[in-house]
This record gives structure tokens, C-alpha cells and sequence, in this order.
């Protein structure tokens, strides 16, 4: 198999040019790429444990600690103990993280726009749809 048609190799060299290019926005933030999927999933839902929030960006417990802490230092989220379960906290963002919410969001559609910018809307479209059935996500 040529690399040019290997699956791997295609979304490989796509996401580090995505990565790349939204970690370069991102700094303008004082942010960097690790803690995006991190701010991103809490601004869809915050209040999750740390252990659902591991789950939902794909890293282990361990990690997503060693995120939030950095998050923490930057003033962006605080950790609320559970009542009932004292090894859990709860993950909140602070007004700062709720202040970047709308620009942060911004730049990382400008990074999706750049890429897809080569693709009609319907094509577009359908790439998404086709990454959601490859990946076995829900559209």
C-alpha cells in the first residue's frame, strides 16, 4: 500500500496540520492544543466528574489531572468536592474560561474553514458524516 492511500497516513498528516495550526491560534490565549478538548467538552457540559471528563476526551485519569491542574493554575476551571463522594470533584470553569468561550470557538472554526475550504458544503457535509460512521459516533 502507497502512503497517498492509506487511511492512516491521510488523517495522520491532516490532524497534525490541524493541531499545529489551532495550537498556534490557541496560544494567543495563553492556551495550548492538551487543554482544548478539555475546555471544549466543559463548555458543552460543565459539572462532570473528572473521571467522565476523561472518558469524553480520550485520556487516562492520570492525564486529565495533570490538565486540569495546568487549567487550575491558569484560573480557568476550579473543582468542586462531591458531597456524597469524597474522591470525586465536580469540574467548573471560571468567568476567565467562560470569557474565551465564544473566541476560542472562533479560531478553532477559522482552522476547520481553512481545511475545508478545498470541499463544496455537500462535500463537506459528507466528510463529517463519513468520519462520524468511520469513528461509530452519533451524527
Amino acid at each position: 500500500m502507497e502512503r497517498d492511500n492509506s487511511l492512516g497516513y491521510l488523517i495522520s498528516h491532516l490532524n497534525v496540520a490541524l493541531q499545529s495550526e489551532l495550537d498556534a491560534r490557541l496560544k494567543r490565549y495563553q492556551l495550548d492544543i492538551k487543554l482544548w478538548p478539555v475546555l471544549f467538552a466543559l463548555w458543552q457540559e460543565e459539572g462532570i466528574t473528572q473521571t467522565e471528563l476523561s472518558k469524553r476526551c480520550d485520556v487516562a485519569n492520570y492525564t486529565m489531572t495533570r490538565l486540569l491542574d495546568q487549567l487550575q493554575q491558569l484560573d480557568f476551571i476550579h473543582r468542586h468536592q462531591e458531597a456524597d463522594n469524597r474522591r470525586a470533584f465536580q469540574i467548573f470553569l471560571t468567568d476567565n474560561a467562560k470569557a474565551l468561550e465564544q473566541d476560542v470557538i472562533r479560531e478553532a472554526e477559522r482552522v476547520n474553514q481553512k481545511w475545508l475550504c478545498v470541499l463544496s458544503s455537500e462535500e463537506a457535509n459528507q466528510l463529517i458524516h463519513l468520519l462520524h460512521k468511520v469513528n461509530r459516533l452519533e451524527p
